[in-house]
């Protein structure tokens, strides 16, 4: 299961309902090419249970603006449309694992 393009158009019903993690990158930069196969991965290891996107701010300026997003790659994890925590820079596959973790773990108790 791949990542879902999203884009300015698409964006919020794309993160309407449930969990979704988004990847907010561009081609240029290093770091989000060295973590692409990490989403990928984490794509398929967590379907059903969280949807993942990527938005590429060069194309999509008006919604990385929105979610202030600065610097990238920048992966925010949304909960019905909200966002409700984020990770800015390249991290360890275990970083965003703990993060999906935490909030699966809250989305079950409720």
């Amino acid at each position: 299961m791949k990542p879902v393009d999203l884009s300015d158009s698409t964006f919020k019903t794309e993160i309407a309902e449930g969990l979704t993690l988004v990847d907010f990158w561009a081609p240029w930069c290093g770091p989000c090419r060295m973590i692409a196969p990490v989403v990928e991965e984490l794509a398929g290891e967590y379907e059903g249970k969280v949807k993942f996107g990527k938005l590429n701010v060069d194309d999509n300026q008006q919604t990385a603006m929105q979610y202030r997003v600065m610097s990238i790659p920048t992966l925010i994890l949304f909960k019905d449309g909200q966002p409700v925590e984020g990770i800015v820079g390249a991290q360890p596959k275990p970083a965003f694992e703990r993060l999906l973790s935490k909030h699966l773990e809250t989305v079950a108790a409720n």
